[in-house]
């Protein structure tokens, strides 16, 4: 049985840092793309960064381009989101979630497997 355990959220100040982890189990880690989406209440979750099963080809949304970094150690099978120069609009419950293949992919429908979720409060 898969599972994906998040951690890393809370409240932080704008212009703050944070940084999630999710540890992954039940399944080969090293062989499937991971993401981290988020969404806040009464929208959509919305894409925010991808890897790829090897670690290469980090893909982000705009939103958070130059300021969130993705980065994973199949070693210990996990995904890390880095998280700088926060901002009260980065405020939302953030999941991390596990892909079908191992290529990277922006579309929630491309992962199969998600966690619990993480909340990020960002403060003005």
């Amino acid at each position: 049985q898969v599972q994906l355990v998040e951690s890393g959220g809370g409240l932080v100040q704008a212009g703050g840092s944070l940084r999630l982890s999710c540890v992954a189990s039940g399944r080969t880690f090293n062989r499937y793309a991971m993401g981290w989406f988020r969404q806040v209440p009464g929208k959509e979750r919305e894409f925010v960064a991808t890897i790829y099963a090897s670690g290469g080809s980090p893909m982000y949304a705009d939103s958070v381009k130059g300021r969130f970094t993705i980065s994973r150690d199949n070693a210990k099978n996990t995904v890390f989101l880095q998280m700088n120069s926060l901002k009260p609009e980065d405020t939302a419950v953030y999941y991390c979630a596990q892909s079908v293949a191992f290529y990277s992919s922006t579309s929630p429908n491309a992962y199969y497997y998600w966690g619990q979720g993480t909340q990020v409060t960002v403060s003005s």
